[in-house]
C-alpha cells in the first residue's frame, strides 16, 4: 500500500535483528528482561501490521479478480465481434459476439481461416485490407457477408490492424466486426425506392425539374429535355428564366410561388419558350420541397404542353355554337316547314278560285285584271312558300344523274339577264367534271339565289364568276370545318369582287329572315334556301368574304359513281284532258277538297270527294263502278296518306294513287326524294300542273307516264 513498506520486507528486517542480538549474546540469560519484552513488542506490532497489509491484498486479489471477470464479460458479449488472426489469416482468438456472427462454437472457430467463414466471391475483400494495411501500417476497413449456412449473410464491418514486433514484422491481426446488415438492408431499400424513383421520374411523360430556392434548375428528365430540346447539362445550373417565354412570365410565375407557400402545391398555366424559340402554353403543377421543420428548400415543377388541349376546347366551342346553330336552323326549318304546309292549302284555293274565275271571264271584264294582281300576288306568295321549304328540306325532289356544267350551261343566258348588263358573268368550268346526283331544279334555284345576292353587293360595274371543279375533301380540312365529311365532291363556287361582309354577318348569312337589304328589296330567304338544298343533298356550303374585298359561296355536291342520264323532256304545252275517267279525292282542307274537284270535273273527270280517310273506304266499298284514280292528300288527321292507301288497295288493286301536300312527307319519301314509282303533286297546284300530273298517273294512251319517275 502506499506509504507503508512490504510486510514481508519488514519481517525479514526484524527476524534479521533478532538473530543478530542472539549472535551478540549467545547466552540467553544474559539478555536483559527489558531488551526481550521490547523486541516482543516489535514483533507483535509487526505482526499486527502484516496481517492488516494481508486483509488488503486479500481484498485487492477479489477485485481485481472482479475486474478481470467484468473484462471478460465485456470483451465476451461486447456489440462488436473480436478476432485475433495470426499472419496468415487463422483465428486465435474469438469473443462471444464474434462466434455469433461467424456462426459457430468455439471448437469449429479457432484455429480456422478465416476466409472460410465470407460469402463465396467476397474473401478477396479481406485479403486486400490485410495486405493493404500491412503495407500502409494504418488500420483499414472492408465490408463484406458472412457465410451462416443456408440462413440469410449477415453483413460486416471489418476493421483490421497490426501487430507487430521490433522488427516491424506482423505477429497478428487484431480484427473488429460491426454488424451491419440492418445498414446494408436500409441501404437496399433506399436505393430501390431512389430506383423506382428515378424510374418514375425519368419515365413520367410531363416534362419535370427541380429547381432549388434560387429558382435554380437542379435536375430534370427526359420528358423535359424532349419537350424543351435541351439537354440536362445544357440546362442543369440555369435559372428557370431560361425557359419561360419572357421576363414578365419569369415574373409572374414567381409571384405565384410567393403566394402560395402556405399550400402543399398549385397549379399556374404559363407561356414557355423551347429552345428552337418555339412558345407553347404549359400547364404546372408546382410543389415545395421542404426540410424536417418545414422550411421551404426548393421546388417541384411538372408541366404538360397544352397547346393541343386548348386547340380542342377551342374546337369544341366552335363545335357547340354550331351545334347551337344547326339546332336553331332545325326549330327554324321546322317551324318553316308547318307553316308552309298550311299556307300551301290556303294558297291552293286562292290560286285555284282566282284561276277558274279568270277562266269564266273575257279579259276585258273589269274584274279580269283585280284576279289577275291576286294570281300574281299568290305566285309570288309560292315562291316564298318554296323557299320555306327548301330551307327546311321539305321540298318534293327527283334526283337525277347529271353533269353540272350542262345544267350551268342551259341558265348562264338567263343569269345574264338577272344581274344586269353593268356586271360581267364569267364561267370557269373543270373539262373533266365529275357526276352528281340531284333535282335539276335545285341547281337553278341555287345559282338564281347565289347570282341575286352578288349582284346586290356590287355597286355600278363589277363581275360575278361561276366555277366548277372536281376536289377531294381529307380529314385534316375536314377536322377544321365542322360538319364536312372526308371524300370526292363536284365544288360549285359563286364569287363576287362586291362589298363584302364582316365576320357577324358572315356568321347569319343562312338564316331564314336574316338581310342586309333595305325593306322591300329582298325576303332573307335566298342564301338560307341555298343552305336547305346543300344540305337535302348530303352537301357542305362555306362562304369567305371579307368588307371590301368580295365574297365566294362555294358549295360541295358529293361525287356519284355512275353516268349522267339524258336530258329532261320538254313538258307539253297544251292542258291534257280527261276521257271520263273517275278520281277519288281525298283532302281534310274543304277549300282544297271543292277547287280540286271543280278543276278535275272542268278537265273531264268524274269526281268523288271525301273529306276524310274513314269517308274515302266507305266510298270505295260501295261505289259500284270503277274508280281509276286516288288523290290523296298526305298528311291528314287519324290516317295518313300511304295508310290511306294501302287501305284501299287492299280493296282495289288496281287502283292508281297521286298524292298531294304542302310538302313531303316520309309517308311517301325519304329526306324529301321521291319514292320510286311515286307520282306527287306539290300545293299550292293549279289547273295546268294539275292536269299534267293526273294525266301522268293515269298514263296516256301511248304509255308514256307524265310526271312518272
Amino acid at each position: 500500500m502506499a506509504g507503508h513498506t512490504d510486510p514481508a520486507d519488514q519481517f525479514e528486517q526484524l527476524r534479521e535483528q533478532a538473530e543478530a542480538l542472539i549472535r551478540e549474546r549467545p547466552d540467553e540469560t544474559s539478555k536483559s528482561p527489558l531488551d526481550i519484552l521490547e523486541l516482543i513488542q516489535e514483533l507483535e506490532v509487526h505482526q499486527t501490521e502484516l496481517e492488516i497489509q494481508n486483509e488488503e491484498l486479500r481484498r485487492t486479489q477479489e477485485e481485481l479478480s472482479t475486474l478481470h471477470r467484468e473484462y471478460e464479460n465485456l470483451y465476451e458479449f461486447a456489440p462488436c465481434g473480436y478476432l485475433t488472426l495470426n499472419p496468415k489469416g487463422i483465428i486465435t482468438h474469438i469473443n462471444l459476439t464474434g462466434l455469433t456472427l461467424l456462426g459457430g462454437p468455439r471448437t469449429h472457430v479457432l484455429h480456422q481461416g478465416m476466409s472460410q467463414f465470407i460469402e463465396p466471391g467476397q474473401e478477396d475483400s479481406l485479403l486486400s485490407a490485410r495486405k493493404k494495411s500491412a503495407e500502409t501500417g494504418e488500420k483499414q476497413s472492408v465490408e463484406f457477408p458472412l457465410r451462416r449456412g443456408k440462413g440469410t449473410p449477415v453483413w460486416v464491418r471489418a476493421d483490421i490492424e497490426a501487430d507487430r514486433d521490433d522488427a516491424g514484422a506482423v505477429i497478428q491481426w487484431r480484427v473488429v466486426l460491426v454488424d451491419i446488415t440492418e445498414h446494408k438492408q436500409a441501404q437496399e431499400a433506399l436505393f430501390r425506392s431512389e430506383e423506382k424513383y428515378r424510374s418514375l421520374f425519368n419515365s413520367i411523360r410531363d416534362a419535370i425539374l427541380v429547381a432549388d430556392t434560387d429558382r435554380k434548375i437542379m435536375s430534370c428528365n427526359p420528358a423535359f429535355t424532349e419537350l424543351f430540346g435541351h439537354s440536362e447539362k445544357e440546362i442543369t445550373g440555369k435559372e428557370t428564366r431560361y425557359v419561360y417565354e419572357s421576363e414578365v412570365q419569369f415574373t409572374e410565375m414567381g409571384e405565384r410561388l410567393k403566394e402560395n407557400m402556405d399550400n402543399p402545391h398549385f397549379l399556374h398555366t404559363i407561356h414557355y419558350r423551347k429552345r428552337s424559340g418555339e412558345v407553347f402554353p404549359g400547364e404546372t403543377n408546382v410543389f415545395y420541397l421542404r426540410d424536417t421543420d418545414g422550411n421551404i428548400n426548393g421546388f417541384i415543377g411538372l408541366i404538360r404542353d397544352i397547346t393541343e388541349r386548348q386547340k380542342a376546347e377551342e374546337a369544341k366551342v366552335r363545335l357547340e355554337a354550331q351545334l347551337q346553330q344547326a339546332q336553331k336552323m332545325e326549330s327554324v326549318g321546322r317551324l318553316a316547314g308547318g307553316v308552309a304546309h298550311d299556307f300551301n292549302n290556303k294558297l291552293t284555293s286562292i290560286l285555284g278560285y282566282a284561276e277558274l274565275a279568270m277562266g269564266r271571264l273575257d279579259p276585258s271584264h273589269a274584274l279580269y285584271g283585280d284576279l289577275k294582281q291576286i294570281l300574281e300576288a299568290g305566285k309570288q306568295s309560292v315562291n316564298i312558300v318554296r323557299q320555306l321549304l327548301a330551307f327546311a328540306r321539305k321540298q318534293t325532289i327527283a334526283p337525277k344523274v347529271m353533269i353540272l356544267n350542262d345544267t350551268v350551261e342551259q341558265m348562264l343566258r338567263m343569269l345574264r339577264r338577272l344581274i344586269g348588263e353593268d356586271i360581267d358573268l364569267a364561267w370557269e368550268p373543270d373539262a373533266n367534271i365529275w357526276p352528281v346526283k340531284m333535282d335539276p331544279s335545285q341547281i337553278d334555284q341555287i345559282l338564281a339565289n347565289l347570282c341575286v345576292n352578288a349582284r346586290d353587293a356590287i355597286e355600278g360595274v363589277g363581275k360575278v364568276t361561276i366555277e366548277t371543279e372536281n376536289v377531294e375533301l381529307d380529314e385534316a380540312y375536314c377536322a377544321g370545318h365542322a360538319g364536312f365529311v372526308p371524300g370526292e365532291y363536284v365544288m360549285l363556287a359563286v364569287s363576287d369582287d362586291g362589298a363584302g361582309m364582316d365576320k357577324e354577318t358572315l356568321a347569319n348569312v343562312f338564316e331564314p329572315f336574316f338581310t342586309t337589304k333595305a325593306v322591300g328589296k329582298g325576303t332573307g330567304l335566298g342564301l338560307s334556301t341555298v343552305y336547305g338544298i346543300v344540305k337535302q343533298n348530303h352537301g357542305f356550303v362555306n362562304a369567305y368574304s371579307e368588307p371590301g374585298k368580295g365574297t365566294t359561296f362555294r358549295i360541295y355536291l358529293p361525287r356519284h359513281e355512275g353516268e349522267a342520264e339524258g336530258k329532261a323532256e320538254a313538258v307539253e304545252s297544251e292542258i291534257p284532258l280527261g276521257r271520263g275517267e273517275t278520281i277519288l279525292i281525298v283532302e281534310d282542307e274543304k277549300t282544297v277538297l271543292q277547287l280540286g274537284k271543280m278543276i278535275l270535273e272542268r278537265l273531264g273527270y268524274t269526281v268523288l270527294a271525301a273529306e276524310s280517310p274513314v269517308e274515302a273506304v266507305e266510298i270505295v266499298r260501295k261505289e259500284s263502278g270503277e274508280i281509276h284514280l286516288l288523290m290523296t292528300d298526305v298528311v291528314m288527321p287519324r290516317m295518313s296518306g300511304k295508310a290511306l292507301v294501302e287501305e284501299i288497295q287492299n280493296i282495289r288493286p288496281d287502283i292508281k294513287t297521286l298524292f298531294m301536300s304542302g310538302y313531303t312527307a316520309n309517308a311517301i319519301a325519304h329526306q324529301g326524294v321521291l319514292d320510286e314509282g311515286v307520282h306527287f303533286i306539290q300545293k299550292p297546284f293549279g289547273l295546268k300542273s294539275l292536269a299534267r300530273k293526273v294525266r301522268g298517273a293515269l298514263g296516256s294512251e301511248n304509255g308514256t307516264t307524265d310526271g312518272h319517275r
